[in-house]
């Protein structure tokens, strides 16, 4: 049994759990390790042993280190000072400073571009996912597709003396928006995304929806700006059995008179929003909780490896608020 050190003992002994520490104690047993790490190894290389460089460090860990980067939108400089500060980040970590330091900000830059480089976090995304659907969390009875403008860096002061070339402008009703979209299908039920993809800011919505749509869906939801989505799921336009269920653009209910007809559309269009509301819970847990506003990295290819993590880990917060919605109703 390994002894705790000083510091181990006095953080356990406090009277008060922190906010952190019940956020980590929560994602720690939800996160599916064994199935990350079988995913993985065969892609993770660490030093050898007894070869030159630095000493190797466990996949698991190095995982952990990975996901509170996401959870906390910290550079690696800085997440490597708030590994030193935080007892209890030390602690979902399993780093005891007395026999051990904390890896430096370089072994994560470069773990993190192994992931970039062999696609992983995307593999992440699938069996946090896969873990998910076996606990009965995916009910593929319909998708609702949306998306939302990261802002990115448009300054040009730096070393290249240009902004980010495939970052693009785009006008969102009077105001202008520089960065890239966050393409989300999220499953009509249990508000789980299952589908991500990454483009320019100035894509159209309703271009990237096909790549959103799961084949089995029953039903597709969008908002206004997906008119015309019978496109892209190879239907015909009006069809009795087509999946599309896209909301009126406002301009045509008012310009209808008042009359029993219109509110009835508008009775309907109030439904399709009730639905559609669940769309908005995975980028209010990226963007408010994870603190995910800005375009960190250049480029697309790394920025949306990012965001495989950060829905994959969105999902979890969201799977465990279900999970305590389901506990609390039944003790009831």
């Amino acid at each position: 049994m390994k002894q705790i050190s000083f510091a181990q003992a006095e953080h356990q002994n406090k009277k008060k759990v922190t906010r952190r520490e019940r956020f980590l104690a929560q994602m720690d047993a939800l996160v599916p390790w064994q199935q990350l790490i079988e995913a993985l190894s065969s892609s993770y290389f660490p030093n050898a042993a007894g070869k030159r460089g630095r000493p190797p460090i466990g996949l698991e860990r190095m995982l952990r280190i990975y996901f509170l980067q996401q959870w906390y939108a910290l550079a690696d400089e800085a997440l490597e000072d708030a590994i030193y500060d935080s007892q209890a980040m030390r602690d979902f970590i399993g780093i005891d400073l007395a026999v051990e330091s904390v890896p430096d900000a370089t072994t994560l830059l470069r773990f993190r571009h192994l992931l970039e480089k062999h696609a992983l976090t995307q593999r992440i995304f699938e069996e946090i996912n896969a873990s998910l659907a076996e606990q009965g969390l995916f009910m593929r009875e319909g998708t609702i597709v949306d998306a939302t403008i990261v802002a990115a860096a448009h300054s040009t002061k730096n070393k290249a003396r240009q902004r980010d070339p495939e970052m693009k402008q785009t006008r969102k009703g009077n105001q202008y928006f520089f960065g890239m979209k966050a393409h989300i299908g999220v499953d009509a039920v249990t508000g789980l995304t299952h589908s991500v993809a990454a483009t320019s800011a100035n894509v159209a919505d309703v271009t990237m929806a096909g790549a959103l749509v799961r084949e089995d869906d029953k039903r597709v939801y969008g908002d206004a700006g997906y008119t015309g989505l019978w496109k892209y799921l190879d239907e015909e336009k009006d069809a009795p059995d087509s999946r599309c269920c896209i909301a009126a653009k406002r301009g045509t209910l008012k310009k209808m008179e008042d009359s029993s007809v219109k509110t009835l559309l508008l009775a309907i269009e109030k439904a399709k929003a009730s639905i559609r509301a669940k769309v908005e819970h995975p980028f209010h847990v990226i963007k408010n909780l994870f603190g995910y506003r800005k375009v960190r990295y250049r480029g697309l290819a790394k920025n949306q490896a990012q965001l495989f993590t950060l829905f994959a880990l969105g999902n979890l917060v969201l799977a465990g608020r279900c999970q305590g919605h389901a506990n609390g109703a039944s003790a009831s």
